[in-house]
């Protein structure tokens, strides 16, 4: 069911207004430099859109998941990059912990003003050769009195260079699921650094860092929830986190779309428009056929979320559905611009770089695949 209500309707229209105005005139140098500027994200908050669907009582607009949904397919139907929409939304996976167990010491320290945009929060999981290896992190916190102090080191961290503060997975206990805690680690705490800014394929507009924590002393109170159960809040976020994906995935492929399908009835060659030749037209349906395939899927799956369904599996396959199609979308964009969309700094171009990276982050497709497997007890 793929159907907008007409609230969802207004909000899509003022995700994309907001992006033409505020967004798009200064996209590439964005791109350029590889970092967003602070203020667009009180610009957000202040426009409504940062705490689309968050709660109000942790100072969020209120709304569901379908409601978000919403809004950020607003954004990518305007032309915003991935690498816009993971910087400026990075709260989506930096405060939900905080939200769902954090004590309110948390809520109002941390949540309130990265909501409004005063704060920008990352999220710190990924270890140096541990991949989607969630279960092995090796960072460790050890308590001291009131405090832990904190050694280890994470990468592929977005957000990582600017923000102001890293939800942290940690280990507190032994091996496995069960040792693993989380803390929100401020970034002006002596021991903690950035120790490289990371360039990327795609997602230039975003900043992605290598953390170090050498030594980095963080108040107890700052553990979010009950010690031990980090691996299961950060489980239990997954859901979210590649529905959000799957919808920038078939994002990415639908505005490709859009824009492939624009220029082949606009360029004419052999003296007739690229859209007269029918393989051309058959490429444009299969495309079109791919999104609207994924987008059915994945807006239905996120239905069945915010009415309390499982949907561990459904999710991996969602993501996997929606990244595939990115993939392979824009890639055919790119062949039907030809030179064109080969050039550096095209949007079609853009598209396709952002696009690859869909597979691998979030947990990657082959990895999803065997967890799904398990969950559909196939394994």
């Amino acid at each position: 069911m793929t159907e907008l209500t007409d609230e969802q309707i207004a909000l899509k229209d003022t995700a994309r207004r907001f992006t033409e105005r505020h967004i798009i005139p200064n996209l590439e140098e964005w791109e350029e430099t590889g970092r967003l500027p602070r203020e667009l994200h009180r610009v957000a908050a202040a426009q409504g859109l940062l705490g689309v669907g968050h709660s109000e009582e942790v100072g969020g607009e209120g709304g569901t998941l379908l409601d978000a949904c919403a809004m950020q397919e607003g954004f990518m139907e305007a032309g915003a990059s991935g690498g816009l929409m993971a910087s400026l939304f990075t709260h989506g996976i930096a405060v939900p912990h905080m939200i769902a167990h954090g004590s309110p010491h948390l809520i109002d320290t941390y949540v309130r003003p990265t909501l409004a945009g005063e704060l920008i929060g990352s999220l710190a999981v990924t270890e140096p050769g541990g991949g989607s290896d969630v279960a092995g992190i090796t960072t460790r916190a050890q308590r001291d009195g009131e405090d832990y102090i904190i050694n280890g080191s994470k990468t592929f961290i977005t957000s990582g260079v600017r923000a102001d503060y890293v939800t942290t997975a940690v280990r507190t206990g032994g091996t496995g699921h069960s040792g693993i805690s989380m803390i929100v680690v401020d970034s002006n705490t002596p021991g903690f650094s950035v120790t490289r800014e990371l360039r990327k394929m795609g997602w230039h507009a975003s900043d992605t860092a290598e953390l170090s924590y050498v030594d980095a002393r963080v108040p107890a109170q700052n553990l979010i929830g009950e010690l031990g159960q980090g691996f299961y809040y950060i489980a239990e976020q997954f859901v979210v986190e590649r529905i959000f994906l799957a919808l920038m995935g078939y994002g990415h492929a639908a505005r490709a779309l859009s824009l492939a399908a624009q220029y082949c009835k606009d360029r004419i060659t052999f003296g007739k428009p690229l859209v007269a030749n029918q393989v051309v037209r058959s490429k444009l349906v299969e495309m079109h056929r791919q999104v609207e395939v994924a987008r059915t899927y994945t807006l239905e799956v996120a239905r069945r979320h915010v009415a309390g369904d499982n949907v561990i599996a459904e999710a991996c396959l969602a993501k996997q559905t929606a990244v595939a199609t990115a993939v392979d979308v824009t890639n055919e964009a790119v062949q039907l611009f030809g030179g064109a969309g080969y050039m550096h700094g095209t949007e079609v171009e853009r598209h396709y770089r952002d696009a690859r990276l869909l597979p691998i982050g979030g947990g990657a497709t082959e990895v999803l695949t065997d967890l799904a497997a398990r969950l559909l007890g196939y394994s």
